[in-house]
C-alpha cells in the first residue's frame, strides 16, 4: 500500500492531530476569558473525525500498512467510532464542569485529544512495538490529566499512584514481550501466531503470556491489577474519571482480544475458536473474571464516596465483560462489543450526574446526597436511571448487555461462571440502591433548591436517551458489532 492510501486510512487520526495544533494555538491567541472556546474546537474536530471514520467503512477489506505495524479493519473502525463518541461526550462534559474550567484550557483539551489518538492506535496496532508506543502514549498523558488540578492534593496523589502502578505494569508487560520476541524472532502478531503454531513452547509461552496479561489487566482494571482504580477515580477531575472508566478500558479489551485471538487461537466452524498450544488461557480468564466481578462488587458495598463506589463498580463490569472472552465464540465477542457501547453511555452518564451534584452541593459523599431528590430533581432521577441500567434491570440497556453476555456463557456450558455473575448482579443492586435511597427517601439537613445548568441537562440527556432506547431497540448495534468481529475470523 502506497503512502497516499496509508494516510487516507489514518485520516481520522490526522484530523485529531490538526485539531490538537489548532487548540494549542488558540490557547496562545485567545484572551483568557475566551479560552474555554478551545473545548468547542476539540468537539468540532472529533465530530469531523467521526464522519470520516464512518466513510472509511466503505473500505471493506483489511489492510496492513506502515511496515505491517498498523491495520485497517472493521475491528479498529468500531473502536475509532467508540473513542470519538466518548471523547466528544467528555469534551462537552468538561465544558460544563467546574473542575475543569479555569486556566490552561487549551492544554487540557490538547492532552485529552492526544490520549484519544493513542487509544485509536492501541486498537489498530498489530506489532509489539506499536502496541507499546500506543499504550505509553495513553498512559503518560493520562497521568498528567489525572493530576491536572494542581491545586488539589487529592488529584496529585492520584496521579502519583497511577504513575507508579502504570510503570510497574508496563515494565512487567514489556519483560514478557521481550521474551516473546526472543522466542518467535518477530514482533508482528500474525507472524508470532505462525511461529507459535509450529513450535513446542508450552511452559515458556505460558510464563510469557502471564507477564503480558499484567499490562492488559492493568488497562481494564482487572483484579488483582485493579488497586490503582479507586484512588485514581476519586482523585481525578470527574470528567477525566468518566473518560478513564470507558476509554482505556475499551482499548484494553480491544487489544487483549486482538492479541490473544490473533496469536493463541484459530477459527473453527460456526464462529467458534480453538486454542493453539498448551496454555489454557480461557480457564485462567474465567477465574479472573469471577474474581474481578466479586472483588469489585463486594468492595463497593462499604464505600461512602460515590466516585469510589463507581470505581469498584467499573472493576466489576470489567469482570462481566471478561466472560465474553472465555466463550471462545463470536457470540461472546459480539456481546462484549455491545456491552461496551451501552456501558459507555450509562457509565459516563452516571459520572456526569455526580459532577453536576458535586457542583451544586460541593460533595461526593453518599451521606450528603440525602434529600437532594427534592432539591434538584432532574439530576437524582437521571442518576437513578443510570444506576439501575448499570445493575442490569429491564427495560434499560444494561439488561440487554448482560443478557447477551450471560446467554453466550450459558450457551458455552460454563454454568458456574454465569452463576457467579448473577449473584454479583444481585449484590450490585444493593449498593446502587443505597444511593437511590439516600437521594429520595432519606431526610437531608438542607432544603435549599440547587440549580442545574442547561449544559448539564443537555449532556446528561445525551447519555440518557441511548440508555433508554438501547433497552428497547438494539438490533442495529448488535448488527454493527457482528460486522466488527470479522477481523478475527
Amino acid at each position: 500500500m502506497d503512502l497516499q492510501q496509508s494516510l487516507w486510512l489514518i485520516f481520522p487520526e490526522i484530523i485529531i492531530i490538526i485539531t490538537i495544533i489548532v487548540v494549542v494555538l488558540a490557547e496562545l491567541i485567545l484572551p483568557p476569558q475566551k479560552r474555554h472556546q478551545t473545548g468547542w474546537f476539540a468537539a468540532t474536530g472529533l465530530v469531523a473525525a467521526f464522519f470520516v471514520t464512518l466513510n472509511l467503512f466503505k473500505v471493506d477489506t483489511a489492510a496492513e500498512f506502515f511496515g505491517r505495524m498498523v491495520v485497517h479493519d472493521a475491528w479498529s473502525l468500531f473502536f475509532k467510532l467508540f473513542f470519538e463518541i466518548s471523547g466528544f461526550l467528555i469534551v462537552i462534559f468538561s465544558l460544563g464542569s467546574k473542575e475543569t474550567r479555569g486556566k490552561n484550557q487549551g492544554e487540557y483539551y490538547a492532552l485529552l485529544l492526544a490520549v484519544i489518538m493513542g487509544l485509536i492506535f492501541m486498537t489498530s496496532a498489530t506489532d509489539l512495538v506499536m502496541i507499546l508506543l500506543a499504550m505509553e502514549t495513553v498512559g503518560i498523558l493520562s497521568y498528567v490529566l489525572v493530576g491536572f488540578n494542581k491545586a488539589s492534593s487529592r488529584s496529585g496523589e492520584a496521579a502519583l499512584k497511577y504513575l507508579i502502578y502504570g510503570a510497574t505494569a508496563t515494565g512487567v508487560m514489556l519483560f514478557g514481550m521481550s521474551y516473546l520476541y526472543g522466542l518467535t524472532g518477530t514482533t508482528n502478531l500474525f507472524d508470532i501466531a505462525d511461529s507459535i503454531a509450529q513450535s513446542e513452547t508450552g511452559f515458556t509461552l505460558t510464563v510469557i503470556m502471564l507477564f503480558i496479561l499484567v499490562g492488559f489487566g492493568f488497562k481494564i482494571a482487572m483484579a488483582p491489577f485493579h488497586m490503582w482504580c479507586p484512588d485514581v477515580y476519586e482523585g481525578a477531575p470527574t470528567p477525566i474519571t468518566a473518560f478513564l472508566s470507558v476509554g482505556p478500558k475499551a482499548a484494553g479489551f480491544a487489544l487483549l482480544l486482538r492479541f490473544f485471538f490473533s496469536t493463541l487461537t484459530q477459527p473453527a466452524l460456526d464462529g467458534a475458536f480453538t486454542v493453539v498450544g498448551t496454555f489454557k488461557w480461557p480457564l485462567l480468564i474465567a477465574i479472573l473474571s469471577a474474581f474481578t466481578m466479586t472483588v469489585g462488587n463486594l468492595s463497593a458495598i462499604t464505600q461512602s464516596n460515590v466516585k469510589r463506589l463507581l470505581a469498584y463498580s467499573s472493576i466489576a463490569h470489567a469482570g462481566y465483560m471478561l466472560m465474553g472472552v472465555v466463550v471462545l465464540h463470536t457470540a461472546g465477542l459480539r456481546a462484549i462489543l455491545f456491552y461496551l457501547i451501552v456501558y459507555l453511555f450509562m457509565n459516563i452518564g452516571a459520572f456526569m450526574v455526580v459532577a453536576a451534584i458535586r457542583d451544586g452541593i460541593g460533595s461526593e459523599e453518599i451521606d450528603d446526597y440525602k434529600g437532594i431528590g427534592r432539591r434538584m430533581p432532574f439530576a437524582p432521577i437521571m442518576l437513578a436511571l443510570f444506576l439501575f441500567a448499570l445493575t442490569g434491570l429491564p427495560p434499560l440497556s444494561g439488561f440487554i448487555g448482560k443478557f447477551y453476555l450471560f446467554f453466550a456463557v450459558i450457551d458455552a456450558g460454563i454454568y458456574w461462571l454465569v452463576t457467579v455473575a448473577i449473584i454479583n448482579t444481585v449484590i450490585s443492586l444493593y449498593y446502587y440502591a443505597r444511593i437511590v435511597k439516600a437521594m429520595f427517601f432519606d431526610e437531608g439537613s438542607q432544603t435549599t433548591p440547587v440549580p442545574v445548568t442547561p449544559l448539564q441537562i443537555i449532556v446528561v440527556s445525551i447519555s440518557a436517551i441511548p440508555t433508554l432506547i438501547l433497552g428497547i431497540y438494539w438490533a442495529p448495534i448488535i448488527d454493527f458489532a457482528e460486522q466488527s468481529i470479522q477481523m478475527l475470523m
